[in-house]
């Protein structure tokens, strides 16, 4: 998008400046040979102008759109079911913990920290051209321990509850028969799911300054802090808020219009 901007930009700028004279000069020196009785067209605008000056300001738009507001995201993985199942389409709020120069991605202007509880999405780690999404558990200077497929913040275990048995749809079905728990951080009470028949990754560490542990809802089915550790500060992308869209192809039904609008909590 930065590319499509600059470029568009620079050729409505050499037109303005240099090529639009030129056009003009043409039509004025025929005009002086003939003593002014012909008045000739101006040459047309080359199509390549045109296209620049009509989709200029909307790449400018989208560019400080998905910059400093809101970019969308597709979800392809079921690392987050129940909350997020594949096919997903989201939105992020990345004003909500600062505002990043594009393409460097250097906080210039802070707003807020994540809350633990907060679905994120991040550049991976060990991969910052991928993003993630996972959900906060561990703050900065946090001891987060997990063991036996339960979560412990500073020592106390999180409350963790069973809903019932979860039934999965479409790219999900494989989840079928996993145990549906509710989970609570603080204010915010999620879904989580739990096989009980895989084995538990059990570990803790304290979270390092400026740097946050996620977690994956699907706990058994997730790539997340537990295996490669916390996710800084400035790979941070912004907050997860709304689902628009759900189309999941693994789904003879297609579009999900239950999904449409729900909220990510």
């Amino acid at each position: 998008m930065v590319l499509l901007v600059v470029a568009s930009g620079l050729i409505w700028a050499l037109d303005a400046v240099v090529l639009a004279r030129r056009r003009r000069s043409r039509v004025l020196g025929v005009a002086g040979e003939t003593d002014g009785e012909e008045v000739r067209e101006p040459p047309p605008v080359p199509k390549i102008v045109e296209y620049a000056r009509s989709f200029f300001p909307v790449f400018l738009i989208v560019l400080l759109l998905r910059s400093f507001l809101i970019e969308p995201f597709r979800i392809p993985s079921g690392s987050m079911m129940p909350t997020l199942l594949v096919g997903d389409f989201i939105l992020v709020n990345k004003f909500v913990y600062g505002i990043r120069l594009p393409v460097s991605d250097q906080k210039i202007f802070a707003v807020s920290n994540p809350e633990r509880g907060d679905v994120v999405v991040f550049r991976y780690p060990l991969d910052p051209s991928t993003p993630f999404i996972k959900r906060v558990v561990g703050l900065p200077g946090d001891r987060i321990a997990y063991y036996n497929k339960v979560l412990y913040i500073n020592g106390q275990q999180a409350d963790q509850r069973i809903v019932g048995t979860y039934t999965g749809h479409g790219a999900g079905e494989n989840m079928t028969g996993a145990s549906l728990r509710q989970e609570t951080l603080g204010d915010i009470a999620h879904p989580i799911l739990v096989q009980t028949g895989y084995p538990s990754t059990d570990g803790k560490l304290v979270v390092p300054e400026g740097h946050y542990f996620v977690l994956g809802d699907n706990r058994d089915n997730s790539r997340d802090s537990r295996y490669w550790g916390t996710v800084p500060d400035e790979l941070l992308i912004g907050k997860a808020f709304v689902i628009w869209m759900n189309w999941d192809l693994g789904n003879g039904n297609g579009i999900d219009w239950a999904r449409v609008g729900t909220s990510i909590d």
